[in-house]
């Protein structure tokens, strides 16, 4: 009898757990549907950097500066400030009583009398340049308010991937150029095959010194399971219309034609990668760059590669000495499913990244 108890009592609790979990997914699955009813795929988020540095600065001041040192630094920048409110008052004077005597042409043809806006972009990409879909956002958000007097900053970061996505990607950036903004690109880390096919569109192109950039190059890999098939005699059909419809495939036999068609292509798209970036980077040696090989910064700029070597977190915060500098960010509105997996993601990626990192040994000595 006491055993039919605790088992009932087991049961009992199992089915609790099960109903709780059901339960839990139940409202998983609802709110992901209210939010996809809902239509907003995301909103704009802007920073203002110079207040985000000018709070950082304050804050190890504040720590490290003795009192009557915090306290002259303080009167210092008072005097500064006015002086530059001052001066901006005069300006604006100046450019109503000209804008009141100028002709509408004149009047066009004026310096604005604000000061220069610097707008920051983000782009780190895969092999489907999944943030375009982000950043194709955030630059229409920038073209409806940037002027030519402005300047885009995009910090990117790519080792290439699909054709079609990257193309997409270099074509957004190109309507920052069609609306005569600057566009300074900057890359911390790698800027290769597709990451140099957007990278290579800037007015100045800045690479980190370690930088890896170049890779101009196309490459089509596929494995092959035909042998295995034939071995184990499994039939493998493809019925299709159109003599090169289909050239390589996983599991059907690779003949010399479906190669040589397939090279074809490869050489084809590689012609028009070169004259991509031998139009917009004319200064290079596309023979010589060419070769599918990379290079870190130092020697990308020996080959008319990139502009400068220098960092991003330089460039911003030159930037801001006399600019106002704004980062713009698209963030996509997640269904809570996409957040748990994102955390599920992130946790396995993190213990296998500590795996890895206690079982390989650092080669520099």
């Amino acid at each position: 009898m006491e055993y039919l108890i605790q088992y009932g009592m087991f049961l009992a609790k199992a089915a609790t757990i099960v109903i709780a979990i059901i339960i839990v997914f139940g409202a998983i699955a609802a709110s992901g549907n209210r939010q996809r009813k809902s239509g907003k795929k995301g909103h704009i988020k802007v920073t203002h950097l110079n207040e985000h540095f000018d709070e950082m600065k304050d804050t190890l001041r504040h720590t490290v500066l003795a009192k009557d040192q915090l306290k002259q630094v303080h009167k210092s920048e008072k005097k500064q400030a006015k002086l530059e409110t001052k001066e901006q008052a005069k300006l604006e004077k100046e450019a109503l009583k000209k804008t009141e005597t100028d002709s509408p042409a004149e009047q066009e043809s004026d310096v604005p009398i604000r000061k220069k806006r610097v707008y920051v972009l983000n782009f780190t990409g895969d092999i489907a340049a999944e943030e375009v879909s982000s950043l194709r956002e955030e630059i229409t958000a920038v073209l409806s308010l940037a002027e030519p007097s402005d300047e885009v900053l995009l910090r990117l970061e790519s080792p290439g991937g699909m054709v079609h996505a990257y193309g997409l990607a270099s074509s957004q950036l190109l309507r920052i150029k069609s609306k005569q903004i600057p566009l300074t690109i900057c890359v911390d880390k790698v800027a290769a095959s597709g990451g140099y096919m957007m990278a290579c569109l800037a007015d100045r192109l800045i690479v980190a010194p370690f930088s890896i950039i170049g890779s101009i190059g196309v490459l089509v890999q596929i494995p092959n399971f035909y042998r295995v098939l034939k071995k184990h005699e499994i039939d493998y059909e493809i019925i299709s219309a159109g003599e090169f419809k289909r050239t390589l495939s996983q599991f059907g036999e690779i003949t010399q034609k479906g190669k040589d068609k397939v090279q074809e292509e490869v050489e084809t798209m590689h012609d028009i990668f070169k004259k991509w970036i031998k139009d917009h980077r004319p200064s290079v040696d596309i023979d010589k760059i060419a070769t599918g090989e990379t290079w870190v910064g130092t020697q990308a700029k020996e080959r008319y590669m990139v502009d400068e070597i220098k960092t991003s977190d330089e460039c911003i915060v030159s930037a801001c000495e006399n600019a106002d500098v704004f980062e713009v960010e698209f963030e996509i509105q997640k269904s809570i499913q996409d957040k748990i997996g994102s955390v599920f993601q992130g946790t396995v990626e993190k213990l296998f990244s500590n795996w890895l990192g206690k079982s390989t040994t650092n080669t520099y000595q």
